[in-house]
Parts: C-alpha cells; structure tokens; sequence
C-alpha cells in the first residue's frame, strides 16, 4: 500500500478560494436533506433497536431485495440471493481482489483505470497490466493479446476489471458491440469480467447500452453503488455474483468486518420504499448536465491549441490530454498556486504512464465555478507552453515498473 505521490498538494487544493476539479465528490446538497432527516429520525423511532443491532454480512434481506428492483433500471434481471450489499461499491472490489488474487497474479484494467483499483490490485500483489482504449470503450483486440500474452508466459489472469458507463477517469462509454466482443474474448480464455457501474443511471443525452452482466455467461461480476444516485456518506453499494463467487465473497466480508451498518441499511431500505428516488435521479441528470456542458463548453471556448479532451454521455468525468511536451503532472502545484487543481493522468496507470494528461470533475463545481476553473486552468497551460516554448519539453519520462497511483480520489 503507497500514499499519495500528491496528497500535500490536494489539502492545499481544498481551500475554499481554489477551484477544485478534481475529486468526483457528488452534489448531495442537491438532496432534500429536510426530508431525509425526517427519515432517519423515523428509523430512530420506529426501528432503532433493530437499526442499533448486529446485521447479516450479506446485507438486509429487503434491501437486497430493492436492490434488484434498482437494478431492473439498468436492464438487470437478478435474484436476492445472489446479491451482497457492501461498504460502497470500493468494498465489494477489495473483497473480489481478496478472493481471486495470489501474489503475482495478473489483473487487467483499462488504459486508464480507476486510481482506487490500482491501489486495491497493487495492495493484494497482483501484477497489473493496462489494456488499450479508444473512444469505443477497450480495444477487444488488444484485450485478446494481453489474455494470449500471459497464457505464453504462463501467468493466471484472475480478471478483467472494467468501468463500461462513463469510465472513471476518461469519461468514455463501450459501445454495444465492443461489450459483446469483449465478453466473447472473456469467456473464450475462460477468464471472469468485473464490471464496475456507479455511474450508469447518469446518463445525459444517447442511448443506455446494455450490462456485461445481463448479456454474459455467467462469467461477469457486477458491482454497484448508491454513492452517486443517493450518497458517499451512507456507504451503500453492492456485488451481483453467480452463486459460487458470492458464497466467497459473504465469507471474506464477514471476516473483514462481522456485519455492515444495520442503521445504515434501514435508513435506505427506508428511503427507497418511501421517497420518489427515481425522480431524484432525474433531477440529478438534469443538474449534472448543466455542469458538464459547462465544462465541455468552457474547454471548447477557452482551451489552447493542441489540446484534446473526451465528451462524455454522463457521469462526472473530462480526460484531457495536453499539447505535445507539457506535463500534467509538473504543473499541478502551478495551476494549485493559479487556484485550480484536477487530477494528473499518472493517478490512472500503474506504469507511470499518464503524465500529458488530467482528469477533470464537473459534478461537484457550480457552472459559473467550472467556466472560472477553466478558465485558471488554461492560464496554467499557457504559462507551462510558453516554459516549453522557450526551455524545451517539461514532460517526464514514466518511471518503469511504478505502481505508486496519485491522488486517491473517488
């Protein structure tokens, strides 16, 4: 387990004068959070010794149960049985990684990944390799030539981790026939995709592809969450898997933990069965929209030449790639003196790859703070283009065999 290469750098970035586009922080205050203290104080009242006791480390029956109510949303036809509610999704990967992976087992992720599941993968020994992207989602064919690479050098790939909705960091959705060659190329190897989805009910404009899940064979995980729909705070998520896996994995939870939050589980299973959620789903949509045609319009009007950038359907995500010899990452504490801040690509890879590239959240700034932070930020590449222009290129070579990821944001 490493720190943060940049954490010195993100407690001088919270300061309230700094325009932070960089953690992936949901706009809970968008909640009617009136309504929800009515709620709690109800679960208080009405089922507070039960909501005070020991629970199941598969998670509230009726909860489970609503769960697969929810996941109906995504296409999801599933049974109570095979769900385990965890501690956020970030949970049910930790215990994923627990069950399946030795040291020196091979894990492949996407090109980039999230940060949080390199650090898990990198915690539990796996040897991490990235798989190619493009604006389609991974590449099937390089898929299959990481699968066959490792098949030669006699390496165990436990699993294929991806974010198919609107990836964390890049912002980028698989198409419908990359999901279906990437699942033939899976279960030909005979190899188990973990499908990572907090996103995919916050979809903006296009149309909704269906789940690895409910097109596999059997062979796919799916990992949810109620952080981005409803709240972080209340540490909901939950693992959809084929009976054997989910057996393991209520095992590994109850040696991790004993039992989750019982309160916790009632204060949801509460609010689903009595508050409009689907309406607040859309009321989110329609708020992170905003911000993200804020974002992608303050990029399209402000950004230099030579700068490029994902458009993403939904979720909280821009991956922006800088002109040629600028480093993301060696300019981050000036753009943090210029009273902005983002996440530098090398975060995203466990090969030190990365460095001419950012993420950028829109989902917690207001409109008018993300056109300012934009603003700020291309201030702060104007100033390091004028350094190369005069100096030559600021960007680092990657360092060989890094897997120290960045900022360990959400």
């Amino acid at each position: 387990m490493v720190a943060s290469e940049v954490r010195a750098l993100f407690a001088v970035a919270s300061r309230p004068e700094v325009v932070s586009l960089a953690g992936g922080m949901p706009n809970v205050a968008a909640l009617p959070l009136d309504q929800i203290g009515e709620l709690v104080r109800d679960v208080v009242a009405e089922e507070g010794p039960a909501a005070l006791q020991y629970g199941s480390a598969q998670g509230d029956p009726v909860l489970r149960e609503q769960i697969c109510d929810y996941m109906t949303l995504e296409g999801i036809t599933a049974s109570p049985d095979d769900v385990i509610v965890t501690v956020g999704s970030q949970q049910a990967l930790d215990l994923i990684t627990r069950v399946f992976v030795d040291p020196g087992d091979v894990v492949l992720c996407e090109a980039p990944t999230y940060v949080t599941a390199i650090n898990t993968f990198a915690a539990f020994q796996a040897e991490i390799r990235h798989v190619a992207m493009d604006e389609d989602g991974v590449v099937p064919e390089r898929l299959d030539e990481a699968l066959v690479r490792a098949a030669r050098e006699g390496r165990t790939v436990k699993f294929f981790y991806t974010v198919p909705n609107f990836q964390n960091p890049a912002g980028i959705t698989m198409t419908a026939e990359r999901r279906a060659r990437v699942l033939e190329v899976c279960e030909r190897h005979d190899v188990l995709v973990v499908e990572d989805n907090p996103y995919g009910l916050l979809r903006y404009d296009g149309e909704a592809q269906p789940t690895l899940y409910s097109q596999g064979s059997g062979n796919v995980v799916y990992l949810g969450s109620l952080s981005k729909t409803l709240s972080p705070g209340l540490r909901i998520g939950w693992a959809l898997a084929p009976a054997p896996v989910r057996a393991k994995l209520v095992l590994a939870a109850e040696s991790a933990m004993l039992s989750h939050s019982t309160f916790n589980q009632l204060v949801v299973r509460r609010y689903l069965r009595t508050f409009p959620w689907r309406e607040q789903i859309k009321a989110f949509n329609t708020m992170y929209g905003e911000r993200r045609d804020a974002m992608l319009g303050a990029l399209e009007a402000m950004m230099p030449a030579g700068c490029t950038w994902t458009r993403p359907e939904g979720g909280f995500f821009v991956w922006a790639t800088l002109p040629e010899g600028i480093d993301a990452k060696a300019m981050l504490p000036r753009a943090v003196a210029g009273r902005v801040a983002y996440v530098p690509g090398t975060g995203f890879f466990a090969d030190g790859r990365g460095r001419a590239s950012m993420r950028l959240s829109f989902c917690y700034p207001t409109p008018e703070q993300i056109r300012e932070g934009v603003r700020r930020l291309v201030g702060a590449v104007e100033g390091e283009l004028d350094l190369r222009d005069t100096f030559g290129s600021t960007l680092a070579p990657p360092t060989a065999g890094s897997q120290a990821p960045a900022p360990d944001l959400p």
